[in-house]
């Protein structure tokens, strides 16, 4: 089992932020392209062809986000989308991020064999 197979779990607060080396195990394991940028938050550009395929990216990790409860950052540009995780409540990373970002790599893998 990946971390996409796993459901996001609700921050209520009150718990401190992953410790780094933690972070740095789980980024391990979410492909390529994946950093944690200086506000410690997981972050991912993803390229596409045209805007259209940028946008149907945004609009099936947005429905996926809505279903988890667990909302990345989604930039929306011509050819690309830029995917920022984090967890709002504890301004840090929990797992579910991790597991967030994983679920966006699966949506964007197979919207690349769509396209192929």
């Amino acid at each position: 089992m990946g971390l996409a197979d796993n459901k996001c779990v609700p921050c209520r607060g009150g718990v401190p932020p992953m410790e780094a080396p933690r972070a740095q195990e789980l980024l391990q394991q979410l492909n390529r392209g994946w950093q944690l940028n200086t506000e410690g938050h997981l972050e991912r550009l993803y390229t596409f062809k045209d805007f259209a395929e940028a946008l149907a990216f945004v609009n099936r990790v947005g429905a996926i986000a809505e279903d988890e409860g667990h909302h990345p950052d989604l930039y929306l540009a011509w050819g690309k989308c830029e995917v920022e995780i984090w967890t709002h409540k504890i301004k840090g990373l929990t797992e579910s991020d991790f597991y967030m970002a994983a679920k966006a790599d699966r949506v964007f893998e197979s919207s690349a064999q769509v396209t192929a």
